[in-house]
Protein backbone atom coordinates (compact mmCIF):
# COMPACT_ATOMS: atom_id res chain seq x y z
CA UNK A 1 0.00 0.00 0.00
CA UNK A 2 1.48 3.38 -0.76
CA UNK A 3 2.17 5.82 2.35
CA UNK A 4 0.47 8.58 2.52
CA UNK A 5 2.37 11.71 2.70
CA UNK A 6 2.51 13.62 6.05
CA UNK A 7 0.59 17.25 6.22
CA UNK A 8 2.77 18.31 8.62
CA UNK A 9 6.58 17.14 7.15
CA UNK A 10 8.47 19.11 4.00
CA UNK A 11 8.00 17.30 0.59
CA UNK A 12 10.93 15.77 -0.31
CA UNK A 13 10.94 14.34 3.51
CA UNK A 14 7.57 12.89 2.84
CA UNK A 15 7.94 11.32 -0.64
CA UNK A 16 11.12 9.74 0.23
CA UNK A 17 9.87 8.34 3.15
CA UNK A 18 6.17 7.38 1.53
CA UNK A 19 8.49 5.85 -1.68
CA UNK A 20 8.30 1.98 -2.50
CA UNK A 21 8.59 0.03 -5.05
CA UNK A 22 5.26 -0.46 -6.88
CA UNK A 23 4.37 -3.84 -8.62
CA UNK A 24 1.04 -3.38 -9.59
CA UNK A 25 -0.74 -0.84 -11.23
CA UNK A 26 -4.46 0.10 -12.44
CA UNK A 27 -5.06 0.32 -16.23
CA UNK A 28 -5.01 4.00 -16.30
CA UNK A 29 -3.35 6.35 -18.19
CA UNK A 30 -0.61 8.78 -17.54
CA UNK A 31 -0.32 12.01 -18.98
CA UNK A 32 2.52 12.28 -21.55
CA UNK A 33 3.08 15.69 -19.83
CA UNK A 34 3.60 14.25 -16.09
CA UNK A 35 6.26 12.18 -17.90
CA UNK A 36 7.82 14.66 -19.51
CA UNK A 37 7.94 16.45 -16.15
CA UNK A 38 9.27 13.48 -14.32
CA UNK A 39 12.14 13.20 -16.76
CA UNK A 40 12.52 16.92 -16.76
CA UNK A 41 13.57 16.92 -12.86
CA UNK A 42 15.61 14.12 -13.19
CA UNK A 43 17.61 15.36 -15.87
CA UNK A 44 18.17 18.06 -12.95
CA UNK A 45 20.18 15.64 -10.76
CA UNK A 46 23.71 15.90 -10.39
CA UNK A 47 26.26 14.89 -12.32
CA UNK A 48 30.36 14.76 -12.98
CA UNK A 49 31.13 17.87 -14.40
CA UNK A 50 28.20 18.20 -16.12
CA UNK A 51 28.72 15.19 -18.13
CA UNK A 52 24.68 14.86 -18.71
CA UNK A 53 24.73 11.61 -20.42
CA UNK A 54 21.43 10.69 -19.58
CA UNK A 55 19.09 9.41 -22.16
CA UNK A 56 15.21 7.96 -21.40
CA UNK A 57 13.02 5.69 -23.67
CA UNK A 58 9.48 6.23 -23.33
CA UNK A 59 7.17 3.55 -23.80
CA UNK A 60 3.33 5.09 -23.20
CA UNK A 61 1.99 3.04 -25.83
CA UNK A 62 0.29 -0.33 -25.03
CA UNK A 63 1.83 -2.25 -28.13
CA UNK A 64 5.62 -0.83 -26.60
CA UNK A 65 5.18 -1.88 -23.41
CA UNK A 66 3.73 -5.00 -24.94
CA UNK A 67 7.27 -5.24 -26.57
CA UNK A 68 9.34 -4.76 -24.09
CA UNK A 69 7.34 -7.38 -21.67
CA UNK A 70 8.05 -9.84 -24.92
CA UNK A 71 11.63 -8.87 -25.50
CA UNK A 72 12.57 -9.81 -21.73
CA UNK A 73 10.45 -12.61 -20.59
CA UNK A 74 9.15 -16.19 -22.63
CA UNK A 75 5.83 -16.69 -22.95
CA UNK A 76 6.09 -19.25 -19.85
CA UNK A 77 7.94 -17.06 -17.72
CA UNK A 78 5.64 -14.40 -18.41
CA UNK A 79 2.25 -16.69 -17.24
CA UNK A 80 3.90 -17.84 -14.06
CA UNK A 81 5.78 -14.13 -13.47
CA UNK A 82 4.65 -13.34 -9.69
CA UNK A 83 4.54 -9.73 -9.58
CA UNK A 84 1.26 -9.92 -12.58
CA UNK A 85 0.48 -6.05 -11.41
CA UNK A 86 3.56 -5.05 -13.26
CA UNK A 87 2.79 -5.84 -16.33
CA UNK A 88 0.01 -3.54 -16.05
CA UNK A 89 2.20 -0.32 -15.68
CA UNK A 90 1.21 1.47 -18.38
CA UNK A 91 4.47 3.67 -18.53
CA UNK A 92 8.56 2.11 -18.56
CA UNK A 93 10.96 4.40 -18.61
CA UNK A 94 14.46 2.89 -20.20
CA UNK A 95 16.94 4.63 -18.64
CA UNK A 96 20.12 4.65 -20.40
CA UNK A 97 24.01 6.55 -19.68
CA UNK A 98 26.75 7.30 -22.47
CA UNK A 99 29.72 6.60 -19.91
CA UNK A 100 32.01 7.80 -22.86
CA UNK A 101 30.84 11.37 -22.05
CA UNK A 102 32.45 11.79 -18.79
CA UNK A 103 35.71 10.75 -20.69
CA UNK A 104 34.88 13.54 -23.74
CA UNK A 105 34.06 16.11 -20.67
CA UNK A 106 37.24 14.82 -18.99
CA UNK A 107 39.71 15.17 -21.71
CA UNK A 108 38.78 19.24 -21.77
CA UNK A 109 41.08 22.08 -20.71
CA UNK A 110 39.06 22.41 -17.19
CA UNK A 111 38.88 19.29 -16.17
CA UNK A 112 42.16 17.31 -18.43
CA UNK A 113 44.26 17.88 -14.86
CA UNK A 114 41.68 15.06 -13.21
CA UNK A 115 43.43 12.09 -15.72
CA UNK A 116 39.92 10.48 -16.39
CA UNK A 117 39.61 11.77 -19.91
CA UNK A 118 41.68 8.63 -21.48
CA UNK A 119 39.31 6.34 -21.02
CA UNK A 120 36.37 5.14 -18.58
CA UNK A 121 38.65 2.32 -16.89
CA UNK A 122 40.23 5.76 -15.75
CA UNK A 123 37.66 6.05 -13.32
CA UNK A 124 37.84 4.41 -9.88
CA UNK A 125 34.11 4.77 -9.70
CA UNK A 126 32.12 5.16 -12.95
CA UNK A 127 29.96 8.15 -11.99
CA UNK A 128 28.16 7.33 -14.87
CA UNK A 129 26.11 4.79 -12.83
CA UNK A 130 26.05 7.13 -9.59
CA UNK A 131 24.65 9.84 -11.31
CA UNK A 132 22.15 7.34 -13.43
CA UNK A 133 20.96 6.36 -10.00
CA UNK A 134 20.82 9.99 -8.86
CA UNK A 135 18.33 10.65 -11.71
CA UNK A 136 16.39 7.84 -11.34
CA UNK A 137 15.51 8.26 -7.65
CA UNK A 138 14.07 12.09 -9.14
CA UNK A 139 11.83 9.88 -10.94
CA UNK A 140 10.87 7.66 -8.21
CA UNK A 141 10.24 10.46 -5.64
CA UNK A 142 8.71 13.24 -8.03
CA UNK A 143 6.63 10.41 -8.98
CA UNK A 144 5.25 9.88 -5.75
CA UNK A 145 4.93 13.60 -4.85
CA UNK A 146 2.46 13.40 -8.28
CA UNK A 147 0.12 10.23 -6.61
CA UNK A 148 1.75 7.85 -8.62
CA UNK A 149 3.73 4.62 -8.20
CA UNK A 150 6.91 3.45 -9.58
CA UNK A 151 9.25 0.13 -9.88
CA UNK A 152 13.10 0.53 -10.68
CA UNK A 153 14.58 -3.08 -12.20
CA UNK A 154 17.15 -3.83 -13.60
CA UNK A 155 17.49 -5.62 -17.49
CA UNK A 156 20.54 -7.55 -16.28
CA UNK A 157 21.24 -10.07 -19.68
CA UNK A 158 18.37 -8.70 -21.53
CA UNK A 159 20.23 -6.09 -22.11
CA UNK A 160 21.69 -6.48 -26.07
CA UNK A 161 18.03 -7.87 -26.83
CA UNK A 162 16.13 -4.54 -25.16
CA UNK A 163 18.16 -2.30 -27.08
CA UNK A 164 17.86 -4.45 -30.70
CA UNK A 165 14.19 -4.02 -29.84
CA UNK A 166 14.22 -0.25 -29.29
CA UNK A 167 16.99 0.95 -31.30
CA UNK A 168 19.10 2.16 -28.62
CA UNK A 169 22.89 2.76 -30.04
CA UNK A 170 25.46 0.61 -29.06
CA UNK A 171 27.71 3.29 -27.08
CA UNK A 172 24.53 3.49 -24.65
CA UNK A 173 24.32 1.59 -21.43
CA UNK A 174 20.80 0.87 -20.15
CA UNK A 175 20.95 1.41 -16.58
CA UNK A 176 17.54 0.33 -15.19
CA UNK A 177 14.04 0.31 -16.25
CA UNK A 178 11.08 1.89 -14.29
CA UNK A 179 7.55 0.93 -14.73
CA UNK A 180 4.85 3.81 -13.57
CA UNK A 181 1.49 4.81 -13.50
CA UNK A 182 -0.90 4.93 -10.56
CA UNK A 183 -0.75 2.40 -7.58
CA UNK A 184 -3.63 -0.69 -7.38
CA UNK A 185 -3.23 -0.98 -3.47
CA UNK A 186 -5.43 -3.36 -3.90
CA UNK A 187 -3.18 -5.71 -5.39
CA UNK A 188 0.12 -4.10 -4.48
CA UNK A 189 2.03 -5.82 -2.08
CA UNK A 190 5.62 -5.94 -0.50
CA UNK A 191 8.85 -8.15 -1.76
CA UNK A 192 9.92 -10.10 0.71
CA UNK A 193 13.35 -7.99 0.87
CA UNK A 194 10.97 -5.74 2.33
CA UNK A 195 10.80 -7.33 5.30
CA UNK A 196 14.32 -7.26 5.97
CA UNK A 197 15.23 -4.65 8.80
CA UNK A 198 16.95 -0.63 7.81
CA UNK A 199 20.12 -0.84 9.79
CA UNK A 200 19.54 2.02 12.04
CA UNK A 201 20.63 5.13 11.71
CA UNK A 202 24.03 4.71 14.84
CA UNK A 203 25.63 1.82 12.72
CA UNK A 204 25.83 3.97 9.91
CA UNK A 205 26.84 7.44 11.09
CA UNK A 206 31.20 7.37 11.70
CA UNK A 207 31.36 10.77 12.82
CA UNK A 208 35.03 12.18 12.81
CA UNK A 209 35.87 9.09 11.15
CA UNK A 210 35.46 5.44 10.87
CA UNK A 211 36.68 4.88 14.22
CA UNK A 212 34.18 7.11 15.99
CA UNK A 213 36.70 8.87 18.11
CA UNK A 214 36.62 11.99 16.28
CA UNK A 215 40.19 11.42 14.54
CA UNK A 216 40.43 10.12 11.27
CA UNK A 217 42.70 6.79 10.76
CA UNK A 218 45.97 7.14 9.58
CA UNK A 219 45.52 4.86 6.71
CA UNK A 220 42.05 6.48 5.26
CA UNK A 221 42.63 8.24 2.11
CA UNK A 222 40.50 11.62 1.35
CA UNK A 223 40.49 11.37 -2.67
CA UNK A 224 38.78 14.18 -4.23
CA UNK A 225 35.26 13.09 -6.07
CA UNK A 226 34.95 14.96 -9.65
CA UNK A 227 32.95 17.96 -9.55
Amino acid sequence: MTAALGPDEPGVSAAIRARHMVRAFTDEAVDPALVDELIDLARRAPSAGKSQALDVVVLDRPVDVDRYWTTTMTAQTRGRFRWQGLLDAPVMLIVCVRPTAYTERYAEADKARAGLGDATDAWPVPYWWVDAGAAIEHILLAAVARGLGACEFGVFDHEPAVRAEFGIPDDRRIVATVALGHPDPERDEPARSARRPRRPLSDIVHRGGWRGDGAPADDEPRPDPPV
